[in-house]
């Protein structure tokens, strides 16, 4: 015989969306903790590197063998490559976190968008985008297409309001964070855990598109 459902009180839809939301809201919050304890293990990992090498030649085969045996310590992570412990090296001489002022710089962003940073030469451009990835939380492709298009020439020739246009909000970025794969990695999670959150941001995704399109169309399910 099948169960009968119960009568649900009033008001129950709107609790149950309110809990969805703190659920979601707590996530985010502990995996933008996972993400900022990861990077903060990569500025470690590669100012011990420096630290090494300013006192004896640690060259391009010992960092091969040293990304080999750290994979082979963690295999579940995909953080220790060789050429992401040269972006360690170059994260701890680029920024110097033990310095409060200075970890305010990139205070929050995620793995991906440093490696984006690392890219640009000049120290004091470098921390201008980076200034204003944490103050306007850009998501990794506005940042990406922030340097790419030179907002910093371009800001400084003619006032504009792209910079504005183009911001996201926090959610945005922790998103970001939360389908970022090598913190599932940091955390230890599974594949199919990955795979829960790729299939979470695309069913959203579609959910907004589809509600663009205005009155006369919705998503029923996944």
């Amino acid at each position: 015989m099948p169960e009968i459902e119960p009568k649900l009180p009033s008001g129950y839809a709107g609790i149950l969306v309110s809990l969805k939301e703190l659920v979601t809201s707590a996530q985010l919050r502990a995996q933008q903790a996972a993400s900022n304890a990861m990077v903060e293990m990569y500025w470690e990992i590669g100012s011990t590197i420096l630290q090494r090498q300013a006192a004896q030649p640690w060259g391009t085969k010992i960092l091969q063998r040293l990304a080999s045996d750290l994979k082979s310590a963690f295999p579940h992570m995909r953080g220790f490559s060789r050429s992401n412990l040269f972006y360690m090296r170059a994260f701890a001489a680029a920024w110097d976190m033990s310095d409060s002022s200075v970890r305010s710089s990139v205070n929050g962003l995620p793995w991906g968008h440093i490696i984006e940073l690392l890219k640009l030469k000049d120290p004091v451009i470098r921390d201008w985008y980076a200034e204003r990835a944490v103050e306007h939380k850009w998501r990794l492709e506005v940042l990406e297409h922030q340097i790419t298009t030179g907002l910093h020439r371009r800001l400084g020739a003619a006032p504009n309001n792209l910079e504005e246009r183009l911001s996201e909000d926090g959610a945005a970025l922790a998103r970001s964070v939360a389908k970022d794969p090598l913190v599932f990695d940091f955390l230890g999670l599974t594949k199919e855990v990955e795979e829960l959150a790729m299939e979470e941001a695309m069913t959203q995704r579609m959910s907004q598109t589809l509600a663009e399109f205005g009155r006369g169309f919705a998503f029923y399910g996944r």
